[in-house]
C-alpha cells in the first residue's frame, strides 16, 4: 500500500511538525495542496489545541497530523537546576534580570488522557508521536476512530520497536534534520546517522511503510529518498519561510544569512539534542551542556533571557530550529512547495 492510501493523502509529501514556528495556518495549506498538514500540540495548552483543531476542521475536509511528544516527565532536580542557573547567570546580569524571580518547571507535557479527550472530539486521520510512542491505553483510544499512528525512528533498532508496537508508518529521521531528535531508546549521539544511511537500513528491517526525513529541500532530494525506499517524504526547515508559518523575523533572517550554513545539535534550549543554527549560546554553553537540565526542564530558566534578548531585536538566546539543508527556503506559499516538492516523487 503506498503512503498515499495508507493516509489518504494526493502528494507523498508530510509537512513537518514544528511546535513554535507554525499553527493551523500551515497545515490548512498543505492538506489542501494535497501533502499531509501537520499540527504540532507539544508545545500547546488544551483550550489553544482546541481552537487550533477546529480552525482546521472549519477550513478543510482532507486528512492532517497532529503531532506529541511522548517523553517520560522528569523529576525537578534542585542541584541541577543550580548548576544551571548558575551557567546562565553572566547572561541575566547583562540583560538586568534578577535570577530569583526565574521560574523552573516543564514547558511540554507528554501526550495524556486531557488530549486524548480532545482529538477525539475531533477524529483527525493521522496521529504521530516523538520520543517513541504512549502508553497503550492512550495507543488504543487514538486507534478506535480508525486513526492512523506514525512516530519516529533515528535507529534501525528505534524502528523495529515502532514496528513491534504496531505503528502504521515510520518516520526515519536523519541527523541532518532540524529541531528536535526524536532519539528514545538511547542517548548516545553517535548511533545517529545520516537521512540516506538510514532510510535504506530501516526500508530493509521493517515491513511498513518508511518516510524519510532530514535535509530534503527539494525534488531532488524527494527523488533520492524514494530511489532508496522510501515511501514519502516529511519536510520541515523548507516552510519555514512560508508566509503560512509563524517563523519569528529573527529566525526568518538568521535563515537567509549566512549563519544558516552552520548548525549544530544543541541541549542548552530545552535539555534534549535538537539542531539550530548556531549562535552565542551555543558556542559559549554547549552546544551540548551537561549543566542543561533533562527535557524539558531546562527551557523555564532560559524563557525570560531568550524574551529580554528578542525584546533587544536579538536572537543570540533563541532557538533557531533549521536543519542542514536550508537552500529550499523560499519564500513562497505552503501549497507551491508542496506541489514542487512532489515532482520528484
Amino acid at each position: 500500500m503506498s503512503i498515499q492510501e495508507l493516509l489518504g493523502i494526493e502528494l507523498p509529501i508530510i509537512q513537518a511538525p514544528m511546535a513554535g514556528v507554525q499553527g493551523s495556518e500551515l497545515a490548512i495549506a498543505v492538506s489542501e495542496a494535497g501533502g499531509l498538514g501537520s499540527l504540532p500540540c507539544g508545545m500547546l495548552g488544551i483550550e489553544a489545541m482546541r481552537k487550533e483543531l477546529a480552525a482546521i476542521k472549519a477550513r478543510t475536509n482532507r486528512p492532517f497530523n497532529v503531532n506529541f511528544f511522548c517523553h517520560t516527565q522528569p523529576e525537578p532536580d534542585a542541584e541541577q537546576d543550580a548548576k544551571w542557573k548558575a551557567a546562565l547567570s553572566p547572561y541575566y546580569r547583562e540583560f538586568g534580570i534578577d535570577e530569583n524571580n526565574v521560574a523552573t518547571g516543564a514547558g511540554r507535557l507528554p501526550f495524556g488522557a486531557e488530549a486524548a479527550d480532545v482529538l477525539a472530539e475531533f477524529e483527525p486521520a493521522v496521529v504521530s508521536f516523538h520520543y517513541g510512542l504512549p502508553e497503550q491505553d492512550l495507543l488504543d483510544r487514538v486507534r478506535a476512530w480508525g486513526a492512523k499512528i506514525l512516530s519516529t525512528a533515528t535507529t534501525v533498532e528505534e524502528a523495529r520497536w515502532l514496528e513491534a508496537q504496531g505503528v502504521d508508518a515510520i518516520i526515519a529521521q536523519g541527523l541532518e534534520a532540524g529541531g528536535h531528535r526524536g532519539i528514545f531508546l538511547s542517548e548516545d549521539l553517535n548511533s545517529q546517522l545520516g537521512t540516506f544511511a538510514l532510510v535504506p537500513q530501516i526500508v530493509q528491517a521493517v515491513n511498513v511503510p518508511v518516510i524519510a526525513a532530514g535535509g530534503i529541500a527539494d525534488a531532488n532530494g524527494v527523488a533520492a529518498a524514494m530511489t532508496l525506499g522510501a515511501a514519502g517524504v516529511q519536510a520541515g526547515t523548507a516552510y519555514l519561510l512560508c508566509p503560512e508559518a509563524n517563523t519569528s523575523a529573527l529566525q526568518r533572517a538568521a535563515i537567509k544569512s549566512d549563519a544558516a550554513a552552520v548548525t549544530a545539535l544543541t541541549n542548552v534550549f530545552s535539555g534534549r539534542p535538537a539542531r539550530g543554527i548556531v549562535n552565542r549560546i551555543m558556542r559559549e554553553l554547549g552546544p551540548i551542556s551537561p549543566a542543561a537540565p533533562a527535557f524539558p526542564l531546562a527551557s523555564a530558566a532560559l524563557a525570560p533571557l531568550r524574551a529580554a534578548a528578542e525584546q533587544a531585536n536579538c536572537g543570540e538566546f533563541s532557538p533557531l530550529w533549521a536543519g542542514q539543508n536550508v537552500r529550499g527556503c523560499t519564500e513562497i506559499p505552503a501549497a507551491d512547495l508542496t506541489r514542487a516538492l512532489a515532482k520528484g516523487a
